[in-house]
């Protein structure tokens, strides 16, 4: 059997806007040791991640720990919006969960981001067939893939989870 833990990144510095480098706060760098403990005896073999910082480093005092290389994978990537920003979340939020099709011009809609991420998953399930799989993710990417086999799964189940952070 296949096991694939998906683990949201920890608390990011929201004050740099720039997706793919945004860090952990200090709090979330501290919060790693709850991702490693949770992980510790699960004889995990494979470590991947969305590329964006965060993620990778919110897994990454695990892998180091148990000697496992994070390998990258572009389409277990957050949605993409519109000049990387956006300042009303909610309510843009709400829209996509409302019409999975809608998204800013430059941006990517929760249909998309839910096609990539299901890609990707069905790849990760093929080629790591009976192993043990952590995934550092992205907690929209993260719901969509919930609502994929769950499509009770909506806006109000992203707003429970979308502020849970190791």
């Amino acid at each position: 059997m296949t096991t694939v833990y998906f683990v949201r990144h920890a608390a990011p510095n929201y004050h740099n806007h720039d997706d793919l480098t945004r860090e952990l706060t200090e709090q979330g760098l501290q919060d790693r040791r709850r991702v490693t403990e949770f992980l510790w005896d699960k004889d995990i073999d494979t470590a991947l991640s969305s590329p964006y910082k965060r993620s990778v480093d919110t897994i990454k005092e695990f892998a180091d720990a148990r000697g496992l290389e994070i390998t990258l994978m572009d389409d277990f990537r957050e949605r993409k919006v519109e000049g990387g920003w956006i300042e009303d979340f909610d309510e843009f939020c709400r829209k996509q969960w409302e019409d999975f099709g809608f998204k800013l011009p430059e941006g990517e809609s929760l249909r998309e981001v839910q096609r990539r991420n299901i890609r990707a998953l069905l790849q990760v399930l093929r080629i790591y067939c009976g192993k043990n799989v952590i995934i550092g993710s992205h907690g929209t990417a993260l719901s969509t893939v919930i609502h994929y086999f769950d499509p009770s799964f909506g806006y109000d189940g992203f707003c429970k989870i979308k502020n849970l952070m190791p």
